[in-house]
């Protein structure tokens, strides 16, 4: 049996949000062939790879099975600096891509708000960020992926070769098979700044109709959201614009360095929140105290990458912020023709229910792409909630008003989720299952959200 190899460990492990926590054996290879022999050799045992451990819920978890790290497949392998193009191994961060290609006028086409994930993860979970509207899903600049199927056997898949299991495994949550390397093309910079613009927003409406006016000047677009506040102040917000700031627009000490910027420090946690600190009260006082910081309606400036993108990664471990029982995120998308109804009636639940979020993010996204992909056109809206006693009736409230409204739940965030409740939002589910099935019948690769979600037996193929 593998689970007696003294490679194997037995583990507690969870996601970013520290719920559920399951006990799982795991393996971390030092090199490609190794991931081929453990899949051969492990054939009545389910397994799932393992980036950085960066998605919230249980997609990266298989109790009782076997769970492969990546994070041995750190290796740049080719670049070309005329198209730039990268091949790299699927446990790449993008941190360590910004560290060696920043400085040298290159930046992902793509990224979401932490730099702490791997490109197999990002894949996986076929990431977005600010510019979704613009530029798409992270699956719209990977050339192609190199892939371990439930036999072995390794394969080139891409948007022209082998297009199914592409867009199976983009957005799949490593359902498919493991990456182990991919091709993608980062987008040339002139400087590591950003020209910062940030909008206040009085309520939801006057939020969706600065999106509408400001998009077309700006390739990056995200807004803070006050989930607590209510009447003529309901979905209060602010907005924060951005383009990569070119050389001339720098100050005269960022023109002597324009691709460099300095490192900051990073915190650590120093112990879990008590449980009840994060309450609609506290919250209630951090939004009142955030939004009425930006005195003036528009702010503008130049920031640093780090600050414009990734703002929480100061905080090494911020997730212990809502305490030793973890957190969900709920994060939702629905069609632009719903977007305002759908969004005033979660903002009003929330605001009456008392239940709130001081992460409370809120983008317009574009185009869909993979099969189990998260983003379609419209507005998307993320909360972090602790959890604690009534917040699965809860979220289970929005998911009727998601559903009503043509959306859907971010899989990547999910903990939670009903089987029912993901077919009615994932409408191309029965395409994603006729390839797994093809792959992989036996269900080699297995995770707790497949099994939660009841997407995994064949003989479901027969009845979709």
């Amino acid at each position: 049996m593998l689970s007696k190899s003294p490679s194997i460990l037995e583990l507690e492990l969870s996601g970013w949000g520290r719920y559920p926590v399951i006990k799982s054996y795991l393996q971390r290879p030092e090199k490609i062939s190794s991931f081929s022999e453990i899949v051969q050799e492990s054939k009545d045992i389910s397994v799932i790879p393992r980036g950085a451990g960066r998605s919230y819920g249980d997609a990266a978890l298989n109790p009782k099975g076997h769970t492969i790290l990546t994070e041995r497949l750190n290796r740049m392998l080719a670049f070309d600096q005329q198209t730039g193009i990268l091949r790299c191994e699927a446990g790449v961060t993008i941190k360590e891509i910004l560290e060696v290609f920043a400085p040298r006028g290159w930046f992902p086409a793509v990224t979401p708000g932490t730099k702490f994930v791997t490109i197999g993860g990002a894949i996986a979970f076929d990431v977005h960020g600010k510019n979704h509207h613009l530029d798409g899903a992270f699956s719209r600049h990977v050339k192609s992926l190199t892939l371990i199927l439930a036999s072995g056997e390794v394969v080139e898949c891409s948007s022209q070769e082998n297009s199914d299991l592409f867009w199976a495994t983009v957005g799949g949550m490593g359902l498919t098979g493991i990456i182990t390397e991919v091709e993608l093309a980062l987008c040339p910079i002139q400087t590591a700044y950003i020209q910062s613009h940030k909008l206040k927003a009085n309520n939801l409406d006057e939020a969706i109709a600065l999106f509408t006016e400001y998009e077309p000047q700006y390739q990056y677009s995200v807004a803070w959201i006050d989930c607590l506040a209510s009447g003529r102040s309901l979905g209060r917000s602010i907005l924060m614009l951005g383009n990569h700031a070119q050389v001339d627009e720098l100050d005269s000490k960022q023109r002597n360095q324009p691709l460099q910027i300095q490192s900051k420090p990073r915190f650590k946690v120093p112990f879990d929140l008590p449980a009840g600190l994060l309450n609609r009260y506290t919250i209630s006082t951090f939004n009142g105290l955030y939004f009425a910081r930006q005195r003036s309606r528009q702010v503008q400036s130049i920031i640093d990458y780090d600050s414009f993108f990734y703002p929480l990664d100061f905080l090494w471990d911020w997730n212990r912020l809502y305490g030793k029982q973890g957190f969900v995120q709920y994060q939702f998308v629905v069609p632009l023709e719903t977007s305002r109804e759908a969004l005033l009636k979660v903002l009003q639940l929330c605001s009456h229910k008392g239940w709130g979020s001081f992460l409370a993010v809120l983008k317009r996204l574009g185009s869909h792409s993979g099969w189990l992909s998260f983003p379609m056109p419209g507005y998307t809206l993320a909360l972090d909630m602790p959890v604690k006693p009534g917040i699965w009736e809860f979220l289970e409230q929005l998911d009727q008003i998601v559903i009503q409204y043509g959306g859907r739940v971010y899989l990547a965030k999910d903990a939670r989720l009903s089987p029912e409740a993901f077919r009615s939002m994932y409408p191309s589910f029965p395409k994603w299952l006729e390839v797994k099935s093809k792959v992989d019948p036996y269900n080699h690769f297995s995770s707790a959200v497949s099994r939660r979600l009841q997407i995994e037996s064949i003989r479901e193929l027969v009845q979709v």
